[in-house]
């Protein structure tokens, strides 16, 4: 440990991202990206931002891309945040809404940024145990806590909480904040957008990293009431005023507008998932009920670890989790139909 360090820094246990491989010939079905570009509209719109204004500062407030998601779901751009990727928008929202001393809520399996910002930011938390389904029981909740927060369809299992229980999860908590982290929503499940004009505890995230194919982009959003969306523009005000670049935020805008070509890489991914998950079930495996780009698989004659060894031998890269309950399971990232076949093929 170096003597320079402030004391905090050495008890940190921080997140380790996805592996980026740097062969070139691998299936890479490990870190859930899309396997369609992002919207030639969103590549057009970068490319005329490729100018000598890049000299300027871009705007600090992305106003032009506020306007295009504020348009799209239907809310005043006084409802929306942005950010430099949704995970510097969690970040900002751990920070600025959980600090109340008592526990934050999230699932015992659930994105495994949520303790690294605990830590980061001294919140105590309690992980909630999913059910033996693996799905979130809304009424485990009802217990004192200074927030809660869950992935909706929720990683890295892919299971969604319908609508209805996210009301009811609301209106069982109406004195502390709820956020939906929606990153995969695009993929089978129904936006909780359209609850924030009656609860003014919601806060959704979004993230256009993964239906919007701009993993490269780092682009991340919140919609909520404004007393929330303000307290994050006091913290980002406080941390960085330019999170996003002039890029970022022509590129992000052209993306949202472009509903075409959006729908059209959803409808295949969630086309090639069910073939997926069709050919996986005929081989053994049990597969979670998926809402995501993503499916989480078991096979009970195999141990996932050796699974994952052989696959990566045959140069298909899956992500596994060493944690005890899910060490059993598979990630796999649904790629195009012809990545998909390589995957099928390599489990012989």
């Amino acid at each position: 440990m170096s003597r320079f360090w402030s004391p905090f820094v050495k008890d940190l246990v921080p997140y380790v991202p996805g592996e980026q491989p740097k062969l070139a010939r691998l299936v890479k079905l490990n870190t859930n990206e899309n396997p369609y570009g992002p919207s030639p509209k969103a590549l057009e719109a970068m490319r005329g931002e490729l100018n000598d204004n890049l000299r300027l500062y871009p705007d600090p407030n992305g106003d032009r891309l506020k306007q295009a998601v504020a348009e799209y779901y239907g809310v005043s751009t006084g409802q929306v945040f942005v950010g430099n990727g949704s995970d510097e928008v969690l970040a900002h929202i751990f920070h600025g809404l959980f600090q109340h001393g008592g526990p934050l809520l999230f699932p015992d399996v659930s994105y495994s940024f949520y303790p690294v910002y605990c830590g980061l930011y001294g919140i105590p938390f309690e992980q909630v145990a999913l059910d033996e389904q693996f799905q979130i029981r809304v009424e485990d909740y009802a217990k004192p806590n200074a927030g809660i927060i869950f992935p909706n369809p929720n990683a890295p299992t892919g299971c969604l909480l319908p609508l209805q229980a996210i009301e009811q999860l609301l209106q069982a908590n109406r004195d502390s904040v709820v956020v939906v982290d929606e990153a995969y929503i695009d993929f089978g499940g129904e936006t909780a957008i359209s609850l924030v004009g009656r609860y003014d505890n919601l806060l959704v995230t979004q993230t256009l990293s993964k239906s919007r194919s701009l993993a490269g982009l780092r682009v991340g959003l919140a919609v909520g009431h404004p007393d929330l969306i303000e307290a994050l523009e006091r913290i980002k005000n406080s941390f960085n005023s330019y999170p996003l670049d002039r890029m970022a935020i022509v590129g992000a805008a052209a993306a949202f507008e472009d509903q075409a070509y959006f729908e059209e890489t959803c409808r295949k991914v969630i086309d090639s998932r069910e073939a997926l998950v069709e050919q996986l079930t005929a081989k053994g495996f049990e597969v979670l009920p998926s809402a995501a780009n993503f499916i989480f698989a078991r096979h009970p004659q195999e141990d996932a670890a050796q699974l994952a060894a052989r696959l990566r031998e045959q140069g298909v890269i899956v992500r596994h989790f060493k944690q005890q309950r899910i060490a059993q399971f598979l990630r796999i990232t649904i790629g195009t139909p012809d990545m998909n076949q390589a995957l099928i093929d390599a489990l012989g």
